[in-house]
């Protein structure tokens, strides 16, 4: 069209992004050299680094958010540190680190040294530096986001960057912010270099950084002194592999003052820490101890004073091994942390001259074998998934980024279009141009309509991924359905919490009948706790129907970039606009619900016929303390701790109970036929009558015309 203008942007681009972040990536420079990373840096190699290698001739860079590190003194910090770098900041370390995760090293210069890189930096390299080399070309940079550990003192910072970088680091008490920066280095020799105050010094050997640590922070902060001073470290390390990527360890936080600090340290180590976590592009990695109690760490509030919801903040807790029935753990356990958009890993840190292997060994027979540790979610246990967890809050934080980047395209495309004009005129038709853009939006709604809605299938390799679309969307709702049904069941405290609101409510009246108020709070209890899940289900479908439509532009409108960057913000507004209709409706079916009133036939016959079956068994069995029954259909239920309430108060709760489960079963099946139907209508809508909508407040029909 037009002047016949071929930009070169469409090069299978996007699906080559999606192929990096899924797939693993072959060794980045050699095929000999398999280093072996600690887990931030593998995570950072397989989920961060690939995306900005895409992107790393743009100019324009993705800041890479700091990790800051905060704690009180002796809190652990320098060991969190020490576990993600892999840097031993103390003098008492005489092992060379090269021997990389326990075995002796050989030289580094020769030809059979094979490092193995952590899990930091094999996750990068897997999942984000791929990315990063395919856009390489666009000459827009995207820096990865730093990560800033925080804390109290002695929570174990140190220890967790150790192990995520396999770098060892200082075991003096941190004073000094210390920023650890990792460059990819092309050489075989790594190279070690710290800065402070103007000044530069080389490092000769990885296992002298702790001692030069130390040293620097003599000669700022004093020897004897416990002062802290907001005079930044900077430790640079060049190795071959590693991401481009920056952490950060801040003092710890402490409340009581010691030797010649000042009255204000606390508040001098909040304002370091606060200075550091404040930035938009820094991950915040919150290093606690098992022993804590999560609600009052001041660590924790400090990160929800700037991220609010939890986007870019990750609890790490340490000391599992140590205190495994900590005040943290029995939170986690009994469901109730209290802290919302708060996500956490539990660890065991490394101890004494442990390698790294071996401390990952213990690390996992730990979390397996305790009886009480083992029966923490898998997904949230271990510097391995740290790692990953890490990289996938990196990856979605440059993610953000690619609409800036897509407006940097359009605006060198509008560079380009005047030296566009200048070439010989192709005889453009206005009619041609419409025919097409109207061809194309056609397009798009007819593959959304059989790939969403009607479910057909299409030979074409274009919608192989997509030809069960609407059977996934109805797979979502087949989860849901069994998430909302797992809550319809008979615990082993029956009837306690019914026994408790009658009692509570209990007044003048006739024994044996209770007030409709009690029915109500009942079942806006239950309400109000399966809540979020029809909101994660709305949640869960957008993001999918979003993934479809973002492969259906990218097929249709590749050969238009100016048209697939409009399509895009088109449909990211639509589909807002559909998320924010679909929650309030959301919202106001699980309120209207609370009103407590149906005309189902269902509910006076299944009341009747739980009824029938169980209560005669009941009485029985309370009266003549009978310590179990079976209840059909909900198992084998016990009794024994009714046996002590008044007499006609368990009968009571019982038939209430039986009420109660007949109309939440009706509760359950309209709530979900409510979803399907309202996710079809907002479907039919989306697809007939909200895109071209869109289009027209666009005004893109004009826009494309003229850019074409």
């Amino acid at each position: 069209m037009g002047h016949g203008l071929n930009l070169g942007f469409r090069t299978t681009f996007v699906s080559d992004l999606a192929t990096c972040m899924g797939t693993k990536r072959k060794a980045c420079d050699t095929d000999d050299v398999k280093p072996k990373f600690h887990p931030l840096f593998s995570s950072y190699n397989k989920k961060i680094r690939p995306i900005l290698n895409k992107l790393q001739h743009f100019h324009e860079g993705i800041p890479v958010p700091n990790i800051v590190v905060i704690g009180d003194q002796s809190s652990g910090k320098t060991s969190v540190m020490e576990s993600l770098t892999g840097i031993r900041f103390r003098t008492t370390f005489v092992s060379d680190l090269a021997t990389c995760m326990g075995t002796k090293r050989k030289a580094c210069d020769t030809d059979d040294v094979k490092p193995k890189f952590h899990p930091l930096f094999s996750s990068y390299n897997k999942k984000i530096r791929p990315i990063l080399n395919k856009l390489q070309h666009f000459h827009e940079g995207i820096p990865v986001p730093n990560i800033v550990v925080i804390g109290d003192q002695s929570s174990g910072k140190t220890s967790v960057m150790e192990s995520l970088t396999g770098i060892r680091l200082t075991r003096c008490q941190t004073r000094l912010p210390l920023i650890i920066s990792f460059k990819n280095h092309h050489e075989p020799v790594p190279e070690f270099l710290l800065g402070y105050r103007n000044k530069l010094l080389r490092i000769t050997d990885e296992s002298q950084i702790p001692k030069s640590i130390d040293e620097a922070t003599v000669e700022i902060a004093g020897k004897s002194s416990k002062c802290i001073f907001n005079v930044p470290l900077t430790l640079v390390v060049r190795k071959q592999g590693v991401p481009n990527l920056t952490l950060i360890d801040l003092p710890g936080i402490t409340w009581v003052r010691i030797h010649d600090q000042p009255e204000n340290i606390s508040q001098q180590i909040l304002d370091i820490i606060t200075e550091y976590i404040k930035l938009e592009e820094t991950i915040i990695l919150n290093v606690l101890s098992a022993g804590d109690i999560i609600r009052t760490c001041e660590s924790i509030r400090m990160s929800q004073r700037v991220d609010g919801i939890g986007e870019r903040t990750l609890a790490v807790v340490t000391k599992c091994d140590l205190i495994p029935e900590g005040s943290f753990i029995k939170e986690v356990m009994a469901n109730v942390m209290g802290i919302d958009h708060l996500d956490y890993i539990c660890l065991r840190n490394r101890i004494n001259d442990e390698t790294f292997d071996e401390a990952r060994i213990q690390e996992a027979k730990l979390f397996e074998t305790h009886p009480l540790l083992s029966k923490l979610d898998k997904s949230k246990v271990g510097f391995p998934v740290l790692a990953d967890k890490l990289v996938q809050i990196q990856s979605a934080m440059i993610s953000k980024r690619f609409p800036y980047i897509g407006n940097k395209m359009n605006e060198k495309l509008n560079v380009l279009i005047p030296e566009h004009n200048k070439l010989p005129e192709s005889n453009p038709s206005v009619a041609n141009e419409m025919a097409a853009f109207t061809h194309i939006v056609e397009s798009i709604k007819e593959a959304l309509r059989k790939i969403l809605i009607n479910g057909e299938f299409d030979e074409k390799e274009l919608y192989r991924n997509q030809i069960c679309g609407n059977a996934r969307l109805n797979e979502m709702i087949d989860n849901l359905t069994k998430e909302l049904r797992s809550s319809v069941k008979f615990s082993e405290n029956f009837l306690t919490e019914e026994i408790r609101v009658l009692e509570a409510t209990n007044g003048i009246r006739l024994p044996g009948y209770f007030h409709e108020s009690v029915f109500k709070y009942l079942i806006n209890s239950k309400i109000k706790s399966i809540a979020h899940l029809p909101i994660s289900f709305v949640n869960e479908v957008l993001a999918y129907i979003e993934s479809v439509w973002a492969q259906v532009l990218i097929d249709l409108c590749g050969d238009y970039p100016q048209l697939l960057c409009s399509m895009r913000r088109v449909m990211q507004n639509v589909l807002v606009k559909m998320k924010k209709k679909f929650m309030k409706r959301v919202v106001e079916h699980m309120d209207e619900k609370r009103t407590c009133y149906t005309s189902h036939p269902d509910f006076v016959t299944s009341y009747e016929r739980l009824i029938a079956n169980n209560h005669e068994q009941f009485s029985k069995a309370v009266s003549s303390r009978i310590e179990e029954i079976n209840i059909a259909g909900y198992g084998v239920i016990n009794l024994k701790h009714l046996f002590g309430v008044t007499p006609y108060i368990p009968n009571q709760a019982f038939e209430l109970k039986m009420i109660m489960t007949a109309y939440w079963n009706i509760v359950l099946n309209g709530m979900v036929e409510f979803l399907a139907l309202r996710l079809r209508f907002q479907m039919d809508g989306m697809v007939n009558k909200e895109i071209e909508m869109e289009i027209a407040n666009k005004k893109m029909v004009n826009d494309f015309i003229n850019q074409m």
